[in-house]
């Protein structure tokens, strides 16, 4: 509301002023709460690490950021805080609208609460774990003056009726350059392939550049300044969009048409040979992480690893597996999204069914129905269906031009282990030649020097990606198709 007479505003401030207790006072009501708070989102078989962190600002007034590591949500401004009487309330701008509601502890180590989305309310305990944290520096970004150019380009898809906005950054000099499309991992991201604080296609652009290579990098459809749906969207629309990329890069003066390829990270590791198998214009592929088996089998192995290196129980674990195979079978073999649904839950229930008392009551509400909804919709969706069942063997087997296949050795949402043997005998029995796959030791999914290799170390890690990786890429497609030809 506003107040246009100054005098009114004059006497509510004055009357806001002798009713409010001392700035002092207002300071210790809060000061409990100031710091880093982290809890654990248990909605049904998944798990989201939360983070608060509780500042007050130069004028005294409370508020903070959120970050879901995994989700790449890092430095989310909450909309509101409010702290008294050793409660709190959170607001935080989510799809739906979020918001966290809690009680501290008698012995201030922690809170008791509630953390709520889209009308979906789950239990949420929160631990105190310091001062608040600041996100990691990221030293590797780029900054101006580039020894290139930079233009912000749009590329149509007609057949789509998609126009993707996008960045492309071309060596200095005529070339013709040999030029590659950046395609990115699951999940609506941007040209930048921005998560965790990290912009890793913007650091890849750079590098691949300054070797003499045109880069084009885009909004993936409906995300940022690109038109068109993402949510009703799967990996053969991006593999159209890329392959779009593709035909345009090509078609630019300083850029070599015979030399174009595509470089695709998780999700687009699976896009790259897709669309070099069915369209000749795609030069070459690097697959960055990209999986050599199924969609479940990637879903069922990686739950299992990230589970494992969380401490989850054994029980939960195996539970996660059981679902994942049972609602994958019964999407696979009920079409219909609205008949699949009351399958789909009536499955679940019965696996939960058989956990003991003990895990259903750790569990709690993170078992219960809104949980089980969640899972059901993301399990009808049109990404989720294609992305199951999807077999990447016959696209690499197809794949004839030179592929680069890189896994970190760290990696547990793309396991080399189980992934680099696959891809390596896919293209033995299509006889391609010119297929390098290798392992980089020590590195995880987003080819960052790890530890453990954990998502929740991503965010952490001050590195967006390693040299050695940098350099691996760079120097296969220089050595293949030439800085200038």
């Amino acid at each position: 509301m506003k107040i246009n007479n100054v005098r009114v505003w004059l006497l509510l401030a004055a009357m806001a002023l002798l009713m409010a207790p001392s700035h002092a006072e207002s300071q210790m009501e809060t000061d409990w709460a100031l710091g880093s708070w982290n809890g654990t989102l248990i909605a049904g078989t998944m798990q989201l690490a939360i983070l608060f962190n509780i500042t007050r600002g130069d004028d005294g007034i409370p508020g903070g950021t959120m970050d879901v590591p995994t989700q790449g949500m890092v430095g989310l401004a909450l909309s509101t805080v409010d702290i008294g009487d050793g409660k709190i309330t959170l607001t935080f701008p989510v799809p739906g609208g979020g918001s966290y509601e809690g009680t501290r502890n008698e012995d201030g180590s922690g809170i008791s609460g509630t953390f709520t989305q889209a009308g979906q309310a789950f239990p949420m305990k929160l631990e105190f774990s310091g001062a608040a944290t600041t996100p990691p520096q990221r030293p590797q970004e780029p900054k101006p003056p580039f020894p290139y150019s930079v233009e912000n380009v749009s590329i149509t898809n007609a057949a789509a009726d998609v126009v993707l906005a996008g960045t492309l950054t071309l060596p200095p000099g005529s070339g013709p350059f040999p030029g590659v499309v950046l395609v990115s991992g699951s999940g609506p991201q941007d040209r930048d392939e921005t998560l965790l604080g990290h912009k890793p296609f913007w650091v890849l652009a750079d590098y691949l550049t300054r070797q003499g290579i045109a880069v084009l990098r885009y909004d993936d459809r409906g995300v940022a300044e690109s038109t068109g749906s993402f949510a009703t969207a799967t990996s053969e629309d991006f593999a159209s969009d890329a392959t779009a990329g593709v035909t345009f890069l090509a078609a630019h003066a300083n850029v070599a048409a015979d030399r174009v390829g595509i470089a695709g990270h998780s999700e687009g590791g699976i896009v790259g040979p897709m669309a070099a198998s069915r369209s000749d214009a795609v030069a070459f592929v690097v697959m960055l992480a990209g999986p050599g088996v199924t969609g479940l089998e990637i879903l069922v192995e990686q739950g299992r690893l990230i589970n494992e290196a969380a401490g989850t129980p054994a029980e939960i674990v195996d539970l996660n597996a059981r679902i994942q195979s049972s609602l994958a079978e019964i999407v696979s073999r009920v079409s219909d999204p609205t008949a699949a649904a009351p399958l789909l839950r009536e499955a679940m229930r019965s696996e939960i069914d058989k956990l003991t008392p003990e895990i259903r009551e750790m569990a709690g509400e993170g078992l219960g129905d809104a949980a089980i909804d969640q899972t059901v919709q993301q399990m009808n969706s049109p990404w989720f269906r294609f992305f199951l069942h999807y077999d990447p063997r016959p696209a690499l087997e197809a794949t004839r031009v030179p592929v680069l296949a890189l896994i970190g050795g760290k990696d547990l949402q793309v396991p080399a282990e189980q992934n680099i043997p696959e891809i390596t005998a896919a293209f033995e029995r299509g006889g391609n030649s010119d297929a390098t796959v290798r392992t980089l030791p020590g590195l995880n999914h987003l080819f960052q020097e790890a530890g453990t290799g954990s998502p929740a170390e991503y965010q952490q890690i001050e590195q967006t990606m390693s040299p050695i990786a940098l350099e691996v890429v760079g120097n296969w497609i220089v050595e293949r198709f030439g800085a200038h030809r």
